[in-house]
């Protein structure tokens, strides 16, 4: 898959906003700021996400994985926001039900064939309550960096260690 960009300044703590469209927003300029995509992202994967909604109910707390067109992006990403206060997302596959977000697993994937075995690998993680109830709740950006990288099993992840 190549090198990944993930480390502490794409993992945000306590992130508030009363909708989706407010925590995409800090993301993704969280992202931009760093030169990670382009200034096209933040609009894309607003975008995106209200046509294809990107919720998961699952187990421990329910979490969303936004992510948009790989000509967006300029280094392959990873970001995770620990929202303050869940926020409502459209579900998966259904976009008239929502589901109250705690975790945000934003990607961005500069090639298009590299974002199905990414969210394939998520969706892995996803279905084990006790890691995401972790997740939710861990204050140590350190820790919670260690933790996905070691669940998606992804090595190559660079970034300011």
């Amino acid at each position: 898959m190549g090198e990944v960009f993930f480390d502490e300044s794409v993992i945000l703590l306590d992130v508030e906003g009363s909708t989706k469209e407010d925590i995409l927003t800090v993301m993704s300029r969280n992202l931009e700021e760093k030169k990670l995509v382009k200034s096209s992202f933040t609009q894309a994967i607003i975008a995106r996400e209200n046509e294809f909604a990107t919720g998961l109910p699952t187990g421990g707390c329910s979490v969303a994985i936004p992510h948009t067109d790989f000509e967006h992006v300029n280094q392959k990403a990873i970001s995770i926001a620990i929202l303050k206060e869940q926020v409502e997302f459209g579900v998966m596959g259904d976009e008239s039900e929502t589901t109250p977000v705690k975790v945000v697993f934003m990607l961005a994937m500069d090639k298009a064939d590299e974002q199905l075995p990414l969210l394939q690998k998520l969706m892995q993680v996803f279905q084990h309550a006790d890691t995401l109830k972790y997740l939710a709740s861990e204050r140590d950006k350190t820790a919670i960096k260690q933790v996905v990288k070691d669940r998606l099993g992804i090595a190559a992840l660079k970034g300011g260690e």
